[in-house]
């Protein structure tokens, strides 16, 4: 397998003994994610490890669709969000106040909520919401798979200034392993280095912590920075505003300017935009009181 692509996700499984796990790449998608927005270091470490959990999760979708996880609290970050789909295409953003000093995730993201959201392309979407517990991500993520799916899971992150990586470890639902297999494997995996994680490849990785287990490494997949919005999308945002907070905002300003949080893509109505967005097909064109 080359390491020609930094940003992959790679699956691999232990069969006999019921464990499953995933160690995700991110180089130039989480360098796309930081170009968008001017954060402080302290903020792109937790926000590039959103990015890697969120495509970790999303691993495991069993349908089409997407996987929300999102993070927010009254601290010094007020959110942290990233969107993964089973395409391996993420999307994420963090805010933040102004001033903003080192910490674990826990004082970052005081009084914290982790709300995890599953949107399938068809039907209804499921949101769990737990308190944030544990001083890291992986703690926070270990505490939601107990409570809400009670399966055994680790993760752990590395994050620099190029790149995220993310490494999962979790029970398989249905053939579990036992005790005594599930705890020699964690032991193994918990001797895994931030530097090792972010210098070594997947395959390395996985031949020094498991060499002496039999475990298959599946071909990765390509991940990549990607948003979806789109100016259908954001018509049906204005829509809930309602026409006379939109003509309010043309009196004062001449049209309506927004941009997508994720990718700064700006989106402009102007004044028959706006009437043809909530009356379709009139032709005259719309009376802006003055």
């Amino acid at each position: 397998m080359s390491d020609q692509n930094k940003d992959q996700l790679c699956r691999f499984l232990f069969k006999e003994l019921g464990i499953r796990g995933e160690i995700i790449t991110l180089d130039t998608t989480f360098q796309d994610a930081l170009a968008l927005h001017h954060y402080p270091t302290v903020v792109a470490e937790q926000l590039g490890q959103t990015l890697a959990a969120s495509l970790l999760l999303s691993a495991t979708l069993k349908f089409d669709g997407s996987l929300i996880l999102q993070i927010q609290g009254d601290g010094p970050i007020t959110l942290l969000v990233a969107q993964a789909n089973k395409q391996q295409h993420v999307r994420g953003l963090a805010h933040w106040n102004d001033e903003i000093q080192s910490g674990n995730l826990s004082s970052l993201v005081a009084n914290g909520k982790l709300v995890i959201t599953l949107k399938p392309s068809k039907g209804q979407a499921y949101q769990g919401i737990v308190n944030l517990e544990g001083e890291t991500l992986s703690n926070a993520l270990e505490s939601y798979f107990e409570q809400s799916e009670q399966l055994k899971t680790r993760l752990w992150f590395a994050v620099n200034e190029n790149k995220a990586v993310g490494f999962l470890l979790q029970e398989l639902p249905a053939q579990a392993g036992e005790q005594i297999d599930w705890e020699r494997v964690e032991m193994l995996a918990d001797t895994v280095t931030n530097d090792e994680l972010l210098h070594l490849t997947p395959e390395n990785i996985l031949h020094r912590l498991f060499h002496e287990e039999s475990v298959t490494l599946y071909e990765p997949q390509t991940v990549q920075f990607k948003c979806d919005c789109s100016r259908k999308k954001v018509e049906a945002g204005l829509l809930t505003l309602g026409y006379e907070e939109l003509i309010s905002l043309l009196e004062e300003k001449g049209h309506v300017e927004t941009h997508c949080d994720f990718c700064n893509q700006p989106y402009s109505f102007d004044a028959i935009d706006i009437e043809q967005l909530f009356h379709p097909g009139a032709t005259d064109e719309p009376i802006v009181r003055h």
